[in-house]
């Protein structure tokens, strides 16, 4: 006897008794004229214990063709049938008529199939009256459904063999449905999500709905914009929740970029194959004089990025930062369009495929003008010939370009930090654009993923990027999640207000005491969701979008948790990595 297997079975008209369980199972033998989607979840959400089994046949589409055919035949007949004999028209013989006519020709047209479907509920109880009791409401729950349903009498032993995991269906009782029905029959969504009219297929399973049977999928690529913001305190999960949203895009077929600032997501990384771009590093540099391609401004845009990254290399990236005086700035732009002009390259896009110069050039430039560019140039000594030379002293040594590209930062000195993390965005921001305007995969997705956020939310030119990110990034085909604690001065601040109110999906996780006012004001939060926010445990979280609130548990896929957990939960393994 297999392990788990039952002792006994007991077969009777009825009901199918397996060890201390009484089951019995109803086939469902009508359906509605139309179904929303997830039709079949209240019957999920019976407090009882039910199994809803479906078995699915693809019909090949030559025999589809050939049936609806003859089904068409046959209501043809019996209109002309009718007419003949001065009947008055049967309006559901016309409605049939018409969805034959439409499903013919999708199906002609390739855009939908037919398949075989049966549908069986198994009702099981501790008791025969149990059982029975469970069964009348069962049957009265479908019958709110417009579902009819049929109790297998002297059938129990097949009706209980088809309702296991065995792929066979010993009953045979099926329906024949169109791809659209049978879609719509997946049982597994969120009520209390919105549906969205332009479902994209690439819905993520985020976890387990905390008020009812079912999991929330969710779609963001189907939103008004594809933008997500992750706030939660430290320790509870957030970043998991990202990287299992991370993961699954990626096995649809979006590309993204990271920005991690504690090496969280280098094991993900290694598991998609991605690339490590590790800043502070010895031999990796970034070159911020790269042209982006596909841009007809390209020349323009470098030389007013370069004020810029002087203005973080000099001040720091704060909220506090000035623009150069405007001596320095006009030294500034001269030296970067002589060193360009310098390697052959001027407005002509057909000269921007030359080697392009570095920032020794630049400041080379600026020594050989004014007081104001000896000036410019004494900012940028240290980081062309002093201390901090290490990330710009040579072309860049690695392209973006890959299915995931995973920026670490974790190795950065203080002092570069806030200069490394405005050329990461800069040149995430590039390869977006310059994939975008040079046409190059225009039917492929991206994400750009910054964990950590609040240390460029806080304000300083770094928050700037991340704000005109989050405004332009729906045009581009980008998605910013936007990953971040302190979510109190994340609020303070017009860029941080900005970043969440330009994303459609928000996931809030446990906030401390002092963050929840600003929190509950900001998100519009009920006194229940305040209270849920407040006390729920590790990994439970609120999903909104706009009006519509959904409570759920995250639920990573076991094979998953080796490399998205991190952290001494993780268990021993994630400690040794």
């Amino acid at each position: 006897m297999l392990p788990g297997s039952p002792d006994a079975v007991e077969v009777g008209g009825r009901s199918v008794r397996v060890a201390d369980t009484y089951s019995t199972t109803l086939a469902v033998t009508g359906y509605p004229a139309e179904v929303g989607a997830g039709w079949a979840e209240p019957i999920l959400s019976y407090p009882g214990l039910v199994d809803l089994c479906f078995h699915i046949e693809p019909i090949p589409p030559v025999v589809a063709s050939q049936r609806l055919r003859k089904q068409r035949g046959r209501f043809e007949s019996s209109r002309r049938q009718d007419a003949a004999n001065g009947r008055l028209d049967d309006p559901e013989l016309d409605a049939a008529a018409a969805d034959a006519a439409e499903m013919a020709a999708r199906v002609a047209r390739g855009e939908s199939r037919l398949f075989r479907v049966g549908t069986y509920l198994t009702v099981r109880a501790g008791s025969e009256q149990e059982l029975a009791d469970r069964v009348v409401e069962v049957r009265s729950l479908a019958a709110s459904l417009l579902l009819d349903t049929a109790p297998m009498t002297w059938r129990q032993l097949q009706a209980w063999v088809t309702s296991l995991p065995l792929a066979f269906d010993a009953l045979g009782m099926n329906r024949v449905f169109d791809t659209d029905a049978l879609a719509a029959s997946f049982p597994f969504t969120s009520p209390d999500l919105p549906e969205t009219a332009a479902d994209t297929g690439m819905g993520v399973f985020y976890g387990l709905n905390l008020h009812s049977p079912g999991v929330v999928v969710w779609d963001r690529w189907a939103q008004t914009n594809y933008n997500a913001v992750i706030l939660a305190r430290s320790g509870e999960g957030k970043s998991t929740i990202a990287k299992h949203d991370l993961w699954c895009n990626l096995l649809l077929g979006v590309e993204a970029f990271v920005i991690d600032p504690e090496d969280e997501y280098l094991a993900l990384a290694d598991k998609a194959g991605g690339v490590v771009i590790r800043l502070g590093a010895p031999e990796v540099r970034i070159n911020p004089l790269d042209l982006p391609p596909g841009d007809d401004d390209a020349l323009g845009e470098r030389a007013r990025f370069m004020q810029t990254l002087v203005t973080v290399m000099g001040a720091g990236d704060t909220a506090t930062s000035v623009p150069l005086p405007g001596d320095e700035a006009r030294s500034l732009d001269i030296a970067v369009l002589a060193a360009y002009r310098a390697k052959g390259i001027t407005t002509d896009p057909r000269t921007w495929r030359r080697p392009v110069p570095l920032l020794a050039d630049v400041m080379a430039e600026l020594e050989r003008l004014d007081d104001a560019g000896r000036r410019v140039a004494a900012r940028l000594h240290p980081y062309v010939a002093g201390s901090m030379k290490g990330l710009f002293d040579g072309p860049t040594t690695t392209a973006a370009t890959g299915h995931l590209v995973v920026y670490a930062l974790k190795d950065l000195p203080e002092q570069l930090h806030a200069v490394g993390t405005l050329l990461t965005l800069d040149t995430i921001w590039r390869t977006v654009r310059g994939a975008t305007a040079s046409g190059q995969r225009p039917d492929v997705l991206r994400m750009v993923l910054v964990d950590e956020a609040w240390k460029l939310l806080s304000g300083g030119r770094g928050g700037v990027f991340l704000e005109t990110l989050a405004k332009s990034a729906r045009k581009y085909g980008v998605a910013l999640t936007v990953v971040t604690q302190d979510a109190a001065d994340v609020l303070a601040t017009k860029t941080g207000r900005a970043v969440v109110s330009n994303a459609a999906t928000q996931i809030l996780l446990r906030q401390a005491a002092q963050a929840i006012s600003a929190v509950a004001e900001a998100f519009g939060l009920t006194d229940g969701e305040r209270a849920f926010l407040l006390s729920c445990q590790r990994g439970d979280a609120l999903l909104t979008a706009g009006s519509a609130r959904v409570a759920f548990r995250a639920q990573p896929d076991p094979v998953e948790s080796d490399f998205i957990l991190t952290g001494p939960v993780a268990g021993p393994a994630a400690r040794r990595r």
